[in-house]
């Protein structure tokens, strides 16, 4: 895959839109489900797997099918006839919507230039938690509710959004995926307990009273998934990732998905961070700062120190500060971030500052 490091802005934003610039940068097939792929058809047990009705038998290619992790409830199944298609699977989940399986190279570039639309997703926060508190003011328990409650579940506590495959596969959870049995309630207080990414062990207090109640209302409702709602025939319903990621999308009015809101909390913290620290008087202090600051956003994004700075802290941000260029933007009396709140809060309205200085 391309260096993407040394790419300007303007370049970065042009192949977070252009998907087929964007594949083939990364080394991949641009290839979407109106070609001709494999095709899944339930055999027993198990499935058997055929393309142009010439069926499948080589150990790895059913290797890197089943590595794909495919939900058995997924209908009209379409599976990238390449290893190298940018896009490995799609297929109709339950509730009716097109989910996809994506490359693991896509996965890699996503990250890499996801840093580039900061900005934009700042500049879509306000809008975004505008129509997050519209929908968990709601009296019924509609979609709308409960997709809000999760991305504002995911927005104060830093949960990953999860999905089936990772469940499945691996037997860790994130906010989608969450149960009945991960949840108790005191007071007015909300307990969550559950196994993450990686094995990881999270055990995280909930004190928001509304969302607190929202999700006891989640939770009982019959079955073992805590976040459904009833749809308009009357039926249980649960959210998935896809669901998730469309509301946001849609509220956002742009292309950001879940994993834009850990960015957004990993480079705030830091910057809150830097903002709590002694000015620094040497270069050695300076990296020492630096070391603390990612330290303590590991501890809330539930990630190691490199991770961090790889993926979660805008390096934009760690340079300004190596180079004791972010101290005129930090100001004095800067308050620590409400999540949650509609509009940017001090510290949100610094980054945006911050990010338009990094370009």
């Amino acid at each position: 895959m391309k260096d993407v490091t040394v790419l300007s802005h303007k370049q970065h934003r042009l192949i977070d839109k252009d998907h087929r610039t964007a594949a083939k940068m990364a080394n991949l097939t641009y290839l979407t489900d109106s070609k001709e792929g494999i095709k899944r058809v339930k055999k027993g047990k198990s499935y058997s797997f055929s393309y142009r009705g010439k069926a499948i038998r080589g150990k790895d290619e059913i290797a890197r099918i089943k590595k794909l992790a495919i939900p058995p409830s997924w209908s009209q199944v379409w599976i990238s006839p390449t290893p190298s298609g940018h896009i490995q699977a799609t297929g109709i989940d339950l509730n009716g919507r097109k989910q996809y399986r994506y490359h693991e190279k896509w996965h890699q570039l996503r990250n890499e230039t996801k840093f580039h639309r900061m900005w934009e997703f700042g500049q879509s926060l306000p809008r975004l938690r505008k129509k997050l508190k519209k929908d968990v003011a709601s009296k019924e328990m509609t979609a709308e509710k409960v997709l809000a409650a999760a991305i504002q579940l995911m927005e104060q506590t830093y949960i990953r959004i999860g999905n089936n495959g990772y469940e499945k596969l691996y037997g860790s959870y994130g906010v989608t995926t969450l149960k009945d049995k991960h949840v108790e309630f005191k007071k007015d207080q909300a307990h969550l307990s559950f196994t993450g990414k990686k094995g990881i062990e999270h055990k995280i207090t909930l004190k928001n009273k509304q969302l607190a109640r929202i999700l006891k209302q989640c939770r009982d409702i019959p079955g073992k998934e805590l976040f459904q709602f009833y749809g308009r025939d009357g039926n249980r319903k649960t959210i998935d990732s896809g669901m998730v990621n469309s509301y946001i999308k849609e509220a956002a009015d742009g292309d950001f998905s879940a994993k834009d809101f850990r960015t957004w909390a990993g480079s705030l913290h830091a910057l809150e961070c830097f903002k709590g620290m002694e000015k620094p008087d040497s270069a050695p202090v300076i990296q020492k700062n630096i070391l603390k600051a990612l330290d303590e956003v590991s501890v809330k994004l539930g990630n190691s120190r490199n991770i961090c700075k790889k993926y979660y802290v805008h390096p934009g941000l760690l340079k300004l500060y190596e180079e004791e260029k972010l101290l005129p933007y930090l100001g004095n009396g800067m308050p620590a971030t409400k999540s949650g709140q509609s509009g940017l809060s001090a510290c949100e309205k610094i980054l945006m500052k911050v990010l338009k200085k990094c370009g």
